[in-house]
């Protein structure tokens, strides 16, 4: 049983990327089949995949979801909005001095006004008096992660989102798919490999580490997706041809999964709290293109219950040793499933 301690590791701060490379595809691949690694360009990954197989990509679009602003009391609020529950009304998380009451009006971007409303655990709903996504996107600021340290330029705004993003709602870009540039897209179709979506809005709680030893313990953060019935025949007519499946992103994998709990991938939408751990069979997934992520963090436990932990921890070592670039403008991984269900 593996406990929260199995999961850290030591990472230069150095190795974290801060700005995307120039070219989108320009990433460096880690190529992990089994104990065997093999370091190759991500372009290379067309060579890595036949005809048939399937790419399942997250088509979510990173809002810009934070803001500043002040109560009408006069004191500094900062806001991320964290899920757009309707046109009017979203979730969001609030700092202040002093947390907000029901019927507290607060300025946003000195620009228009919300109100708060009821508690929502850890989140607070704002109501608006006009379009969220219009006012959203007129007057927020995209919401790079935490460990990026320049504010938002002109290049976050089109690198941090992907060439296929469509729905708008993410407060995280699903990053294995910034990889992706409309010529390296080409060259897959070219070769016969299919392309699927699914939708999946990344919380801010994607980077939230596990807090506590015993894994049993911590409680998942929540995402809504939505799983298309055309995905769900593309991913079946790939299965009995006996190709891969391959999801782009965790993200990907962890809507493909949710919507398979019943034993096989059914269409619809709903959130999911999905914990992936050592120990889970993969019931549709067997590939996976991914970046590196965070010590002790959910993901890096997803991707060990995917590839074998062992296998991952000497990835890391070796993506470390050999200076990969880490995190959301980081490099990728090549992956393969030990645990099938």
């Amino acid at each position: 049983m593996y406990s929260l301690s199995d999961f850290d590791f030591n990472l230069p701060p150095e190795r974290i990327a801060q700005f995307p490379l120039p070219d989108r595809s320009a990433s460096r691949l880690l190529h992990v089949d089994g104990k065997t690694l093999h370091d190759r360009q991500f372009t290379d990954i067309v060579d890595q995949l036949q005809a048939g197989d399937l790419l399942v990509m997250n088509n979510t679009r990173v809002l810009k979801a934070r803001f500043f602003g002040v109560k009408d009391s006069g004191g500094k609020v900062e806001a991320l909005v964290e899920r757009v529950l309707d046109t009017r009304t979203v979730l969001a998380q609030v700092r202040a001095s002093k947390s907000p009451g029901p019927g507290v009006k607060i300025r946003l971007a000195d620009a228009f006004d919300v109100t708060v409303g009821e508690r929502a655990g850890e989140f607070y709903t704002l109501h608006f008096d006009a379009d969220v996504f219009d006012l959203i996107e007129q007057y927020g600021r995209l919401p790079l992660p935490p460990y990026i340290e320049h504010a938002p330029g002109e290049v976050d705004e089109t690198r941090y989102q992907t060439v296929f993003n469509k729905v708008p709602g993410a407060v995280a870009a699903p990053t294995a798919g910034l990889h992706f540039d409309e010529a390296l897209l080409d060259k897959l179709r070219a070769k016969g490999v299919k392309f699927a979506y699914v939708t999946l809005h990344v919380g801010a709680g994607t980077f939230q580490p596990v807090r506590t030893e015993n894994l049993a313990e911590h409680k998942m953060h929540t995402e809504w997706y939505t799983m298309p019935q055309e995905t769900v025949d593309d991913v079946r007519a790939t299965r009995a041809a006996g190709r891969d499946v391959v999801a782009v992103g965790t993200t990907s994998l962890r809507a493909l999964e949710s919507a398979s709990q019943s034993g096989q991938l059914e269409a619809g939408s709903a959130d999911t709290s999905l914990f992936i751990t050592p120990g889970y069979k993969f019931k549709t997934v067997t590939r996976l293109v991914t970046n590196f992520h965070l010590p002790k963090s959910t993901l890096l436990m997803l991707v060990s219950a995917f590839a074998g932990f062992t296998e991952i921890r000497h990835a890391y070592q070796h993506a470390i040793a050999n200076e990969y670039r880490f995190f959301s403008y980081g490099d990728a991984m090549l992956l393969t499933t030990h645990n099938r269900a």
